[in-house]
């Protein structure tokens, strides 16, 4: 039977199957699964071992806060498996909700156009609703695309030309349903959300089973390469930033890493015409 906390117990589950007993200090010994026993985890977390099957079952309610805080110690979650544990348990009031829009306000697209290197801001579905000049002349003319094509997450998995711009498209798609779990937690499931998810799982072998491994992860910073179909190889620093007052959005903002990358920005800008 489905419970409130079955998207809980399935998480620790999850989590608990892929550690492995000799870090922790337990005999590997003979196992019929692989990872910790419920026991162990409950004797790591000091907690009762009923109790935190309860827990896995998605049965005896959410756990308080204390409890939920030593087994993410005991199962040592990373700080977004630990964020993504606490969303899952209790969620977010109906008052704090994230109430999605694709309107933005002009200050923000002035601040994207005063950018002379590629930002976009993407919603909480990873729906790509503002971007500036170099944005479309580096990675994607998006007034170009309907407005259902925009989606990062629908363009990664469904459309083979994005796929072969990425250096390495298996760490990036991976690292963005990571990322979009994360989102979803702090959100709360929306019948957009559940509506994607779906129609990906169906499209996509990968995503469905990325989305079902229950890994989660952060989409702040780091590096990726793409594949210009004029000026070839382009490193890019992406880094991540909050839009005060509008929890749905973030602006992503992607810096050249290397100086020939950052001349080959320069000459798509003077060049191309998606640019004009």
């Amino acid at each position: 039977m489905h419970t409130a906390m079955q998207p809980l117990g399935d998480f620790l589950r999850a989590r608990r199957l892929r550690l492995d007993p000799a870090t922790f200090g337990f005999s590997p010994g003979r196992r019929r699964t692989p990872g910790l026993r419920r026991e162990e985890v409950a004797q790591l977390a000091s907690i009762s071992p009923v109790w935190y099957t309860w827990l896995e079952q998605g049965r005896g309610g959410a756990p308080s806060r204390e409890v939920l805080n030593r087994i993410a110690s005991g199962l040592r979650l990373t700080s977004p498996e630990r964020e993504h544990l606490f969303m899952l348990a209790f969620g977010h009031p109906p008052g704090t909700r994230f109430t999605v829009s694709a309107e933005i306000a002009p200050r923000l697209q002035r601040v994207l156009d005063a950018l002379s290197i590629p930002a976009i801001v993407k919603t909480i579905t990873w729906d790509v609703i503002a971007w500036n000049r170099a944005a479309a002349c580096v990675l994607t003319d998006y007034a170009r695309l309907p407005a259902t094509e925009r989606n990062v997450l629908r363009r990664l998995f469904t459309d083979p030309a994005v796929r072969r711009a990425q250096d390495d498209w298996q760490a990036v798609a991976r690292l963005v349903v990571y990322a979009f779990r994360a989102d979803v937690a702090r959100a709360g499931t929306s019948p957009e959300t559940t509506s994607l998810i779906a129609e990906l799982s169906r499209q996509s072998p990968e995503f469905a089973a990325w989305w079902q491994s229950n890994d989660v992860a952060s989409h702040g910073e780091g590096v990726k390469r793409i594949y210009h179909p004029q000026a070839g190889a382009i490193e890019l620093e992406f880094s991540t930033f909050a839009v005060e007052g509008r929890p749905d959005l973030a602006m992503l903002v992607f810096n050249p890493a290397t100086e020939e990358s950052r001349l080959k920005i320069d000459a798509q800008l003077r060049q191309s015409p998606l640019c004009d």
